[in-house]
């Protein structure tokens, strides 16, 4: 993912705290992602608003984190929300 490209969740996919699991998950229709403490705190980040750099930093000051660790490790794992069309990027 590039550092200036706008992650957002498309249309019907949330956030959503699941009760009975205990965790959060990723809501689409017809299917849904568990995700761990990590994949939240990226996911929380995501507000259609700002770039991908812009998350990355947020997240690398909140966690007090390499940023290109940060970006690494953010970018795939919202590369393989993208291919399973979890995600947009404008």
């Amino acid at each position: 993912m590039l550092a200036q490209e706008i992650p957002t969740l498309p249309r019907g996919v949330r956030l959503h705290y699941d009760k009975v699991r205990g965790k959060w998950v990723l809501l689409a229709p017809e299917r849904a992602v568990t995700l761990d403490q990590i994949g939240h705190a990226i996911l929380n980040e995501v507000d259609g608003q700002r770039s991908f750099g812009q998350i990355t930093t947020t997240l690398s000051e909140k966690y007090n984190a390499p940023q290109d660790q940060i970006a690494e490790d953010s970018g795939g794992f919202l590369d393989a929300l993208r291919a399973r069309r979890f995600l947009d990027v404008t």
